[in-house]
């Protein structure tokens, strides 16, 4: 049987990749990539030629039991998220599920563990971190405020993910449940890296116009 590594890829700069997992990618038969377009620019960065193909959220079961197929073969398939941990936030997990569900027998994964955003930011928040919840996006429209007092009610640090295009949103909202003090990290590991502290109207003031992009990861300090 083949095997199906998790590859962790860096979340911003490009150094931020082990050399087990430059191998793995050297020397597997295909990479699953969420968006081959994102995952070329770090495989041109190495010079590494394996070939890709796309692997994401609306991916149908046909190509899953393709996978499958290539993993009886006795393939070595390597999977990575646009950015970060796969698994984490992104349907990583519901590849292994849907391979173990055509055959329980098949399926033998290998993490290779590297750069996440959470774990990044968790390490910077400036809070008790031996216990958080994580929770993902909020969603885009229906249950925000349900997400929101579910985040504030936790009994632990609470830390989610948000775009550009909602984090003053966002911000506001959670203004409205609480003042507690919150971290907030845009762009990690990238030029314009930015953290924020204070509580969520603080960072609404800090957080300057032009510096309304990049991906955003927002920690929710204790009770």
């Amino acid at each position: 049987m083949g095997i199906l590594y998790i590859v962790a890829t860096p979340i911003g700069n490009l150094e931020d990749i082990s050399k087990r997992a430059l191998r793995i990618l050297s020397e597997a038969d295909l990479i699953l990539c969420e968006d081959t377009r994102m995952t070329k620019r770090l495989l041109d960065h190495y010079e590494i030629k394996t070939k890709t193909t796309a692997y994401h959220q609306h991916t149908k079961i046909e190509k899953v039991a393709e996978i499958a197929r290539f993993l009886k073969e006795g393939k070595i398939l390597a999977l990575v998220s646009d950015a970060g941990t796969p698994g984490i936030s992104d349907p990583g997990n519901k590849l292994i599920a849907e391979i173990n569900g055509i055959d329980p027998d098949l399926l033998k994964s290998s993490p290779i563990p590297g750069p996440s955003a959470l774990t990044a930011a968790a390490s910077v928040a400036g809070f008790p971190m031996d216990r958080f919840v994580f929770l993902g996006f909020p969603p885009v429209k229906k249950k925000r405020k349900k997400f929101f007092e579910e985040a504030v009610g936790a009994d632990y640090p609470a830390v989610f993910y948000e775009s550009p295009h909602r984090i003053v949103k966002t911000l506001k909202e959670v203004a409205l449940l609480t003042d507690r003090q919150i971290t907030v990290c845009r762009e990690l590991t990238k030029k314009f890296e930015t953290i924020y502290r204070g509580s969520a109207s603080d960072i609404l003031v800090k957080l300057a116009p032009d510096e309304i992009r990049g991906e955003f990861v927002v920690i929710l300090g204790n009770k």
